[in-house]
C-alpha cells in the first residue's frame, strides 16, 4: 500500500525512541508512544475491504467488496484498499504485510497491549493473500478494481482501468459497479509480485508460529509454492499487466530483488538449506552485489542484506 513504508518507519521510530529517556522539557511519556503505536495500527482498519468483524474499532467503516472475484468464480473478498481509492494492489499489499510481520518479529515484545491488534492486521492481509495464491493452480491474483464509475450522472466505462478508480470518489461501502480482477500466470508471469507474496506469507508464518501453528504451517507451505511459481515462470508483472499496474506500482527495479527477498524470508521461516543454497547460487546473477541506498515496495535489496546479515550474526552468537 502507498502508506506501507511510512507506517512501518513510524512503528520502528516509536519502538526505538520509547527505549530512551531525555532531559528535554518536551520529553514524551511511555503513554504517548503507546498512543502513537495504537493509532498507527488502527489506520489499517480504515483500509479494510470485505466483511468486517464485530470488534471493528472504526465503526464508521462498513462491509464492502463482498463480491470481489465472484464474476471470475474465485473468492477475492478481503484484503486492503491501497489508498483513498478502492483498488486492491497485490504488490504493495504484500510488502506492507511483510514489513508489519518483520516489525512484530523484531519488536513484538515491545508492542505490549497492541500486539493483538497488529497480528490481526497481518492476518487480515494473509487471509486474502492465501485466497489470491491458491484459487487457481499456477496463478496468483494480484489486483481488483472497478470496471465502471458514475461521474456527474453519466456512466464512464473502461475495462480494468485503475485511473478510473482513482477518479471515482466514493466510499467503498457505496460501490455498486462491477469489479475486475487481474492475475499473473505461467503464460503472463509476475515474479516480482509472486515473490513478494511469498515473502509476506513466510514472514507472517513466524508471527503465528506459536499462537496458531496450523495457520503458520499453511502460510509457510503456501509461501514455498508461490515462490517456486515465481522462480519457475520468470518475468515482471509490469510487462504482463502494464496497462493496469503502471504507473502506479510498476516494478521499476525488476523482479530479481524480490526473488532474493522471498528466498531469504522462506529460509528465515523454515531453515530449509535449499533456500540458502538458492541465494548463494543466484545472488550474483540476481544483483546481490548491487549497491542500494533505499528500501521500498519496489526495491528490496537493502532489506535482504539486513535480513541475511542479522540471520548470520544471530547464528554466530548463539
Amino acid at each position: 500500500m502507498a502508506f506501507s513504508a511510512t507506517t512501518f518507519s513510524l512503528l520502528l521510530l516509536i519502538l526505538d525512541l520509547s527505549s530512551y529517556s531525555y532531559s528535554h522539557p518536551f520529553t514524551f511519556t511511555s503513554q504517548d508512544y503507546c498512543n502513537a503505536l495504537e493509532k498507527s495500527i488502527l489506520f489499517f482498519e480504515g483500509q479494510r475491504s470485505g466483511k468486517l468483524p464485530s470488534d471493528q474499532h472504526l465503526t464508521w467503516r462498513g462491509n464492502s467488496g463482498l463480491s470481489d472475484g465472484s464474476a471470475y468464480h474465485v473468492d477475492l473478498v478481503g484484503g486492503y484498499y491501497d489508498a483513498g481509492d478502492n483498488v486492491k494492489f497485490g504488490l504493495p499489499m504484500a510488502f506492507t504485510t511483510t514489513l508489519l510481520a518483520w516489525g512484530v518479529i523484531e519488536f513484538g515484545i515491545s508492542m505490549q497491549n497492541q500486539i493483538e491488534n497488529v497480528t490481526t492486521a497481518i492476518r487480515w492481509s494473509t487471509d486474502y493473500l492465501l485466497k489470491a495464491a491458491t484459487a487457481t493452480p499456477d496463478t496468483l491474483y494480484v489486483q481488483v478494481s472497478k470496471i465502471t464509475c458514475f461521474l456527474f450522472y453519466r456512466s464512464v466505462h473502461k475495462v480494468g482501468d485503475p485511473n478510473l478508480d482513482h477518479r471515482c470518489w466514493e466510499r467503498p461501502e457505496d460501490m455498486d459497479t462491477p469489479r475486475n480482477v487481474y492475475k499473473v500466470s505461467a503464460q503472463n508471469p509476475g515474479s516480482d509480485v509472486a515473490a513478494e507474496t511469498a515473502a509476506a506469507l513466510a514472514a507472517s508464518s513466524l508471527v503465528f508460529k506459536y499462537s496458531d501453528p496450523t495457520y503458520s504451517s499453511k502460510l509457510l507451505q503456501t509461501a514455498i509454492q508461490v515462490f517456486n511459481f515465481a522462480d519457475r515462470y520468470r518475468g515482471s508483472y509490469s510487462d504482463s499487466l502494464s496497462s493496469v499496474v503502471c504507473p502506479f506500482y510498476c516494478s521499476y527495479s525488476g523482479y530479481h530483488d524480490e526473488l532474493l527477498w522471498g528466498a531469504s524470508w522462506i529460509y528465515r521461516a523454515s531453515g530449509i538449506d535449499s533456500f540458502m543454497s538458492y541465494i548463494q547460487s543466484n545472488g550474483h546473477i540476481l544483483g546481490a552485489d548491487d549497491d542500494d541506498y533505499s528500501f521500498s515496495w519496489d526495491n528490496k535489496r537493502a532489506g535482504t542484506k539486513v535480513l541475511l546479515s542479522k540471520e548470520f550474526l544471530d547464528k554466530k552468537n548463539s
